[in-house]
């Protein structure tokens, strides 16, 4: 049975969309509730938490899990416009949901001390945040022109935190520190944005790292590639969507971090694959430009960053990451199928590990980690879906762009312990869900297609 069956057998084929039309009007829907969650996320700086409550609890959390209490209800009834019927992003998700509990169940049976039993309630907190998040995404946004607004920003978003960034970087002001609202207090998280890698400041944005700041600024790149393009191609004015492809570009480079070039790298590649030809000369040009403006106005910059992936090996931070190997195993070996405890590997106690596979490995096991590659990879298929089955080449120019995000996101899971950090984290499983919602309006635009066909005959 198809997504588009399944919906109309649930009796959603006419009352929902009348009133999804309403809710557009009214500026009132899934994806505003998104759009409200983003702005937390990305606008809000990460280091203000909620004041009100014993634990670290960020405002963009709270909101994540307002948005899994509204799917879930969404899910009993058929009269709110929540999409149904099977999605492989949601199945994938629902494996990694299940992971978490599975290895949250088994790690407090048994005893833990004190400290990291609370960070393992804290942390099954924030997850499920998260997956809620994915969730809802995938199922309430239901038209192209919904998942565009909030993709758009998504993009915006970015490029203020690139912007910010970039202020740190060059005039060494902190505008994220100016920020104070009601009912938030700062928790320091032990870094200063004013840190520096050779010459130059290390900037975090609104985020609390700049391997962070760099990933988000990464994976925004080929959302902005994409509404360049798109807004060339519609004859509208493409000159913010320039700026802020520029921002967030020069954002991954100032972040000074492995884990951005690489994503931003692997994106921009994805982005060249798949493009048209005319586009791909167009990428390189004006990718070639950028690079070269790039030396232009930071004197330095490039070989700094060539000093980074040069003498690789011989780089104290590389040889730290690989010296825990050892130790990694011992943890694995002891509790190889569920992990010892998401979240109950403590970098105070044990060491940090700069990689979200192999941390995953030790806290969630075998399953644990095939459910996370698994997410990536469903995610990944999703788009590749979309493609194969869309005609719309804005669609399909679309879920090359979130390829290449998620997979940039993806790879910089294993640079990077991702789900340590929110930002991050939030706006991969924000991407991951938005796979799912393309993967639903090409299939339900590919089943409006061929009624037409099927009464011709």
């Amino acid at each position: 049975m198809s997504e588009q069956s399944s919906g109309q057998s649930s009796g959603q084929s006419s009352e929902p969309s009348v009133r999804e039309g309403r809710l557009g009007r009214q500026g009132v829907d899934g994806a505003t509730l998104v759009c409200l969650f983003l702005l937390a996320l990305l606008i809000i700086p990460a280091r203000l938490v909620l004041s009100f409550v014993p634990m670290t609890l960020p405002p963009a959390l709270l909101v994540a899990l307002l948005l899994g209490v509204l799917w879930l209800s969404g899910q009993m009834v058929d009269t709110v416009g929540m999409s149904k019927g099977r999605n492989v992003v949601r199945t994938a998700v629902a494996l990694y949901l299940a992971s978490q509990l599975a290895t949250y169940g088994v790690a407090t049976r048994r005893w833990l001390p004190t400290d990291e039993l609370t960070v393992a309630d804290s942390s099954i907190i924030r997850i499920m945040s998260m997956i809620a998040v994915a969730v809802f995404v995938c199922d309430a946004i239901r038209t192209k022109e919904r998942l565009d607004r909030v993709l758009r920003l998504v993009l915006g978003c970015a490029a203020v935190i690139a912007f910010v960034g970039l202020v740190q970087f060059g005039l060494g002001i902190d505008l994220a520190g100016y920020v104070s609202l009601p009912g938030l207090r700062t928790q320091e998280n032990g870094y200063s944005a004013m840190e520096s890698r050779s010459i130059f400041r290390r900037p975090t944005g609104t985020t609390n790292h700049p391997i962070e700041y760099g990933l988000v600024c990464a994976m925004a790149v080929p959302l902005g590639a994409h509404y360049v393009f798109q807004a060339r191609d519609d004859g509208t004015p493409h000159v913010r969507w320039l700026v802020c492809l520029a921002l967030v570009g020069l954002g991954a480079m100032t972040s000074l971090s492995r884990t951005a070039i690489v994503g931003m790298a692997v994106a921009g590649v994805i982005m060249v694959l798949t493009l048209p030809k005319q586009r791909k000369i167009t990428t390189l040009v004006v990718g070639g430009g950028f690079l070269l403006g790039a030396s232009l106005v930071v004197p330095g910059l490039f070989g700094t960053i060539r000093g980074m992936f040069a003498n690789i090996e011989d780089d104290p931070s590389v040889k730290a990451r690989t010296a825990d190997y050892e130790a990694a195993g011992e943890q694995i070996s002891e509790n190889p199928l569920l992990g010892r405890g998401f979240g109950t590997y403590l970098p105070t106690k044990y060491t940090i590990l700069d990689n979200q596979f192999l941390l995953t490995l030790i806290e969630n096991g075998y399953f644990g980690l095939f459910a996370l590659v698994g997410m990536f990879l469903a995610a990944a298929f999703a788009a590749i879906r979309v493609r194969m089955i869309s005609r719309d080449e804005h669609v399909r120019s679309l879920a090359s762009a979130l390829l290449a995000g998620v997979l940039a996101g993806g790879i910089g899971s294993a640079t990077f312990d991702l789900l340590g950090f929110g930002v991050a984290t939030g706006l991969v499983f924000t991407l991951i869900g938005m796979t799912g919602a393309l993967l639903r309006v090409a299939r339900a635009e590919r089943t409006t297609r061929a009624e037409p066909e099927v009464q011709e005959h």
